[in-house]
């Protein structure tokens, strides 16, 4: 029998569409908005302000809940919507196609001033969903105001710049002057889903560099009473231009809510985004405690903290309390003896040769290399020591189906007369093998995993991943159980360990 009563949300089909815009489910935008104060939805002098609106869906679904809330105020429907439309709700899109689709799912109209349009008091096209194409301003190849590459998106006028209106203001001028130039008023409300990245012609030419924090560093800037933003979670970590951001965001203490999915599927369904997704509220005039709740699979994990306890952020509340335990049975950690990137100075493209006096590991085999071309870490090859792959077995940092990660790819015991390029760190120097077998086998225990995964968001593995492993002797042997026992760790902390990194052979 074919069911005829199912009428699926046309936004929810298009959060399912592209990783590149995210399009946000009407679902996720009513928990967002669930943050807010509930008397807002009563207030007709509220301005509320979408800068980045795709589909449109924060806009309607903030217009359903005005439009409950003022019933009593403007009984009148007509008259409530043309209030709402026209006095409250604002959105500046992020390209001419969304300005469209915006409009549409707002207005019920792709013009605001149409026959169909719901309401009847604008007189232009735009209503309140501006849109205007920019340029952007190129230095050195890159944007100024978004780091995006000239190469890229110096585009022909048929084709989107994606020189996002918010970000881009004028030199001339303060950006909150610029930006409350386009509706001239103060906002009470900024909510939205900004874009994630753009190319910055780095690397290959896929390189990406994000520029979610733009957007909510220019919100802050207008200073609103209230502003919420659903962002990805890779800035815990800093790194890629977001050292600075998340160093003003930790010490925030107007962020009084951070609703954190560590797999970013468990959001966005079928969306594959690094590192999870996360979203906030933060008020103006309300400083104190943050409230974090971290949502794995069907378990929502509550605590009370302040967000800058360490240099990065860690999600987890158990997590907080191992790294507690460690810290305090440790004077040295990994991270000072972690190599930096490229530890012998050899750029991933280098090959192996057939001839040479050093014995070479790279991505694409082993071979021979002239100790000539080693231009730095030449106090390590007569030593033993251990090789870890910089690129991190889980994907984008993210969970397998069981929800639990691996971590590290390769761990392997380098001998004297060894070295590798830059797709590897290199972990220690040693006088002996057993030494090095020693730091191999801990490398690959869940204990070790686990500390390094709880700032561990994107696929990139650096030596400041390491900051919260101690730096044990490795003239003995190391396994959970002992390592367990060493930090006193009580059953739920390593039934927590055991849950989330998965087993990882190790030598005999």
């Amino acid at each position: 029998m074919i069911q005829t009563n199912y009428n699926p949300d046309v936004l929810s089909c298009l959060a399912n569409l592209s990783n590149d815009e995210v399009f946000t489910p009407p679902n996720l935008v009513n928990d967002i908005l669930n943050l807010l104060p509930q008397e807002l939805w009563s207030n007709p002098n509220a301005k509320f302000l979408d800068p980045v609106s795709k589909s449109g869906v924060f806009l309607r679904e903030m217009a359903k809940r005005l439009m409950k809330g003022l019933e009593t105020q403007i009984p009148d429907k007509q008259e409530r919507i043309n209030h709402i439309f026209s006095q409250q709700l604002y959105g500046i899109a992020i390209t001419d196609l969304t300005a469209l689709l915006s409009r549409r799912s707002v207005y019920c109209s792709k013009t605001a001033n149409g026959k169909y349009s719901i309401c009847e008091n604008f007189t232009n096209e735009q209503g309140n969903i501006y849109y205007k194409r920019m340029q952007h301003t190129w230095q050195g190849g890159k944007c100024t105001y978004c780091g995006a590459s000239q190469e890229v998106y110096d585009r022909e006028d048929a084709l989107e710049t994606y020189a996002y209106n918010f970000i881009h203001t004028s030199v001339a001028e303060p950006a909150e002057a610029n930006l409350e130039k386009i509706f001239n008023m103060k906002f009470d409300v900024i909510v939205g889903n900004p874009p994630y990245q753009l190319n910055d012609g780095g690397g290959t030419g896929s390189s990406a560099k994000p520029i979610y924090n733009l957007f909510i560093e220019q919100a802050k800037k207008l200073n609103p009473r209230y502003l919420s933003m659903i962002i990805p979670a890779r800035w815990y970590s800093g790194g890629k231009g977001l050292d600075d951001f998340r160093s003003e965001m930790l010490k925030d203490k107007r962020i009084r809510k951070l609703v954190d999915y560590a797999d970013s599927r468990d959001c966005f369904p079928g969306v594959d985004i690094a590192g999870g997704i996360c979203y906030f509220l933060w008020d103006r005039d309300n400083k104190g405690i943050c409230e974090v709740e971290t949502i794995r699979k069907n378990e929502i994990i509550k605590s009370e903290r302040y967000l800058d306890e360490f240099e990065t952020f860690v999600r987890d509340n158990l997590a907080i309390n191992i790294i507690h335990k460690v810290k305090e049975k440790s004077q040295n950690f990994l991270d000072s003896v972690v190599s930096s990137r490229m530890p012998f100075g050899l750029v991933s493209s280098v090959r192996p040769e057939k001839i040479g006096d050093l014995d070479l590991i790279t991505s694409a085999g082993r071979g021979k290399i002239s100790s000539i071309k080693v231009t730095s870490g030449k106090d390590l090859i007569g030593k033993w020591k251990v090789m870890l792959s910089k690129a991190s077995n889980d994907h984008g940092g993210q969970p397998d189906k069981e929800g639990k990660r691996r971590i590290f790819s390769r761990v392997e015991i380098m001998p004297p007369q060894t070295v590798c390029t830059e797709s590897y760190l290199v972990v220690g120097k040693y006088e002996s093998q057993s030494e090095a077998e020693n730091m191999a086998n801990f490398l690959k225990t869940k204990f070790c995993r686990f500390l390094v995964s709880t700032i561990l968001l994107t696929q990139n593995i650096t030596k400041g991943k390491f900051i919260f492993v101690p730096d044990l002797p490795m003239s003995e042997s190391w396994d959970d159980e002992k390592l367990y026992r060493k930090y006193n760790l009580n059953r739920e902390e390593t039934e927590f360990i055991e849950q989330l990194i998965r087993p990882m052979e190790v030598e005999a």
